[in-house]
């Protein structure tokens, strides 16, 4: 009898956990107890499934964590530069759709973001992979810049500004509520833009706390 068989006798357990299971478990753990603690054994036990099931998905916890990876890269990522992608009038506009990422947590998971930045202190490929995602978000804030008629260093200045400002907020766990977040829009977009606000752009920053609140 093979480990695995011997693994799921031994369990006195029949529930089967999918993939998307193992995935978020693992995703759960590194963001509350950081990578060292994604073992196959810890998970399987928070599941209340064999060890077994987990290699009909993953074929090592290599696998598991460059899914992880992954899973951030496609959620995180993704949301910035998809949203510095998005058509607007004005670069104003621009700015406050890009601040959803901000509100929306199922667009940009915070959490995820430092425990992946926590990882990265500890793996050299990691803090590779990050830092061709932080060039990846950057440089795609940069580009709506330079739509909106910015030239290349303002425009590359100005994306960095917006881009350190937020993960700042996140590094330091300022205790600000979505209101205050809100009333100080205004002033921060005028730093970031340049310009001012116009009467829709206020209006579109209020709807910014639906996008938390609905």
């Amino acid at each position: 009898m093979s480990e695995m068989d011997q693994d799921s006798q031994n369990s006195g357990t029949h529930i089967k956990a999918t993939r998307e299971d193992w995935l978020n478990a693992a995703l759960d753990t590194l963001i509350s107890d950081g990578v060292e603690q994604v073992k196959v054994l810890t998970l399987s036990t928070k599941l209340e499934v064999s060890r077994s099931s987990f290699y009909w998905y993953f074929k090592s916890r290599e696998d598991l964590l460059d899914a992880l990876l992954t899973v951030w890269r496609a959620q995180n990522t993704r949301a910035i530069v998809e949203k510095s992608q998005s058509p607007a009038d004005t670069i104003t506009q621009a700015v406050i759709d890009l601040g959803e990422c901000w509100f929306d947590k199922t667009l940009f998971d915070p959490r995820l973001d430092f425990a992946i930045r926590e990882w990265a202190r500890r793996s050299g490929r990691v803090r590779r992979i990050l830092d061709r995602e932080d060039d990846a978000r950057i440089g795609a804030m940069r580009d709506m810049f330079l739509r909106y008629g910015f030239e290349a260093t303002d425009a590359l200045v100005r994306a960095r500004v917006m881009y350190f400002t937020q993960i700042g907020y996140y590094a330091l766990e300022l205790d600000e509520s979505d209101q205050e977040r809100v009333a100080l829009m205004e002033p921060y977009l005028q730093a970031f833009t340049g310009l001012e606000p116009s009467a829709a752009d206020r209006r579109r920053i209020k709807d910014l706390l639906r996008v938390r609140t609905d």
